[in-house]
C-alpha cells in the first residue's frame, strides 16, 4: 500500500484511508463562504416560471427553502464534513433573461473552528436541483452549471 503524506490530502490518513479531519486545536472564528451556480432553460420555460405559471407551483420559493434546509444538512450529506452551527444562510436566486435562466448564490455564516464552503455548495446545489424537478414538466433539457466557490473569509486561509 502506498503512503501519502499527511500534508497533501487532509481527510486521509498516512494508509490513504479516508478520516474526519481533528480540527480540534483549531481557533473558533467567524466563517464565511459564498458559493454560485447557474440554471439554464428555454425561454418559454424561463417566462413561464417569471410569470409563475409553472405547474408544480412556486419554483423559485420551493427551490430557496431547499437550498437552506440544505445548507443545514450538509454534514449528514457528505461524510466528512463536521456539523456546524450556523448563523446565517442566504440563498438569492437572480432571474437573467439573457442567460434564459437563473443565477443562484448562496452566503452561509457561523462562528466555530472548520469552514462553511460545502455548507454554500450544497445550498447552491440542492437550491439548482430543485429548480430543476419543479420545472422538469416544462422542459427536460434544464441546464445546471458553473457551480463554484467565490469566496471563503475566517480561519487561517
Amino acid at each position: 500500500m502506498q503512503d501519502f503524506p499527511q500534508k497533501s490530502l487532509s481527510h486521509l490518513d498516512e494508509h490513504g484511508s479516508a478520516q474526519m479531519v481533528d480540527i480540534s486545536p483549531k481557533k473558533v472564528t467567524v466563517r464565511e463562504a459564498i458559493a454560485l451556480g447557474q440554471v439554464i432553460m428555454t425561454k418559454s420555460t424561463f417566462e413561464q416560471i417569471q410569470a409563475g405559471n409553472a405547474p408544480k407551483g412556486d419554483v423559485l420559493g420551493t427551490a430557496k427553502i431547499a437550498g437552506i434546509m440544505a445548507a443545514k444538512q450538509t454534514s449528514s450529506l457528505i461524510p466528512l464534513c463536521h456539523p456546524l452551527p450556523l448563523s446565517k444562510i442566504e440563498v438569492e436566486i437572480t432571474p437573467d433573461e439573457h442567460l434564459c435562466g437563473y443565477h443562484i448564490q448562496a452566503k452561509v455564516k457561523t462562528e466555530a473552528k472548520t469552514g462553511v464552503e460545502m455548507e454554500a455548495l450544497t445550498a447552491v446545489s440542492v437550491t439548482a436541483l430543485t429548480l430543476y424537478d419543479m420545472a422538469k414538466a416544462l422542459e427536460k433539457t434544464i441546464t445546471i452549471q458553473s457551480i463554484k466557490l467565490l469566496s471563503k473569509t475566517g480561519g487561517k486561509s
